[in-house]
C-alpha cells in the first residue's frame, strides 16, 4: 500500500488531502470577523501593506487581473479603479464562505461591475493559458498545500509580460524583532481571536502557518523554479510581511 503524502497544517503533520478540509474549517469559522480581526491584529497596518502591493502591480486601464485567494476583496476593491470599465478583476478563493463575504462587501460598497467571482483551487486554476495581465495573492499562499503547483498554475494563466504579486507574512529580518513578534503571535493572537471571533484555535493556526511558510529567499527561488523571471521581494514592517514580484516573459 502506497504511503499517503503528508504536509503541515500549522505545526501538525497531516495527510495532504486533509489540509484543504482543515484550512476550509479555519476560514469558515473566521470569515464573518476576518476584516475586523485584520484591523485589530495589525492595528490597521495591513491596509498599508495592501496599498504597497497594489502599487507594484503596474496596472493600466483595460487590464485583466486575477485576485487569487482574494477573500473579502480588499485587493480587488483597490485594483478595480486602476483597470477601469474596460478592464476587470476576477475575485477567486477556494473557500465559499470567504468568497461570499467578498461579494457581500463589494456589493455593499456599490461595486457591481467588471468583477467576477470564481471559487477555485490555486493549484488547479480553471482559466485559459495567457489570460491575465496580473495575478495577486494576498495572505493566501501559505495556506496552499502544494505551493509549487500553485506557482506553476499562476505562471500558466499569466500573459507574456504579465506579473505576479505575492503579499504574505514572512520572516523578521530586524535584529531583536523575532522574539517580540513570537510573543505577540502565540500569546496575544489566540486571546484576541477568542474574544472577537470566538475561535482561539484558528488564530493559533495562523501564527503556526506563518512560521512554516518559506522565508523570503526560499520563496523567491520557488518562483524562479516555476518559470518567473526578474523576481524580487520587498520587506515590510521589518520582514514580518514581504511582497514578492515576478514576471512572465
Amino acid at each position: 500500500m502506497e504511503k499517503s503524502e503528508t504536509t503541515h497544517f500549522g505545526y501538525q503533520t497531516v495527510v495532504a488531502s486533509e489540509k484543504v478540509r482543515k484550512v476550509a474549517g479555519v476560514f469558515d469559522s473566521v470569515a464573518g470577523k476576518y476584516d475586523l480581526m485584520n484591523d485589530l491584529m495589525s492595528l490597521g497596518v495591513h491596509r498599508l501593506w495592501k496599498r504597497f502591493a497594489v502599487s507594484l502591480t503596474g496596472l493600466c486601464p483595460g487590464d485583466q487581473v486575477l485576485d487569487l485567494a482574494g477573500g473579502t476583496g480588499d485587493l480587488t476593491s483597490r485594483m478595480l479603479p486602476l483597470v477601469g470599465s474596460k478592464g476587470g478583476v476576477v475575485l477567486s478563493d477556494i473557500n465559499a464562505s470567504m468568497l461570499a463575504e467578498g461579494r457581500k462587501r463589494l456589493v455593499d460598497e456599490g461595486i457591481v461591475g467588471n468583477v467576477d467571482y470564481v471559487q477555485a483551487d490555486a493549484e488547479q486554476l480553471p482559466f485559459l493559458d495567457n489570460m491575465f495581465h496580473c495575478i495577486t495573492i494576498g495572505f493566501g499562499l501559505r495556506n496552499v498545500t502544494r505551493k509549487e503547483r500553485a506557482l506553476e498554475a499562476m505562471h500558466r494563466v499569466l500573459k507574456p509580460g504579465g506579473r505576479v504579486i505575492i503579499l504574505e507574512f514572512s520572516h523578521p529580518v530586524v535584529p531583536g524583532l523575532k522574539p517580540i513578534y513570537d510573543l505577540y503571535s502565540f500569546a496575544a493572537l489566540p486571546v484576541l481571536g477568542q474574544l472577537v471571533a470566538h475561535d482561539a484555535a484558528s488564530y493559533r493556526y495562523l501564527a503556526e502557518s506563518i512560521r512554516m511558510h518559506p522565508d523570503q529567499e526560499t520563496l523567491l527561488r520557488m518562483m524562479e523554479a516555476a518559470g518567473f523571471e526578474r523576481c524580487q521581494y520587498f520587506n515590510l514592517s521589518g520582514g514580518i510581511v514581504a511582497v514578492h514580484r515576478g514576471y512572465k516573459f
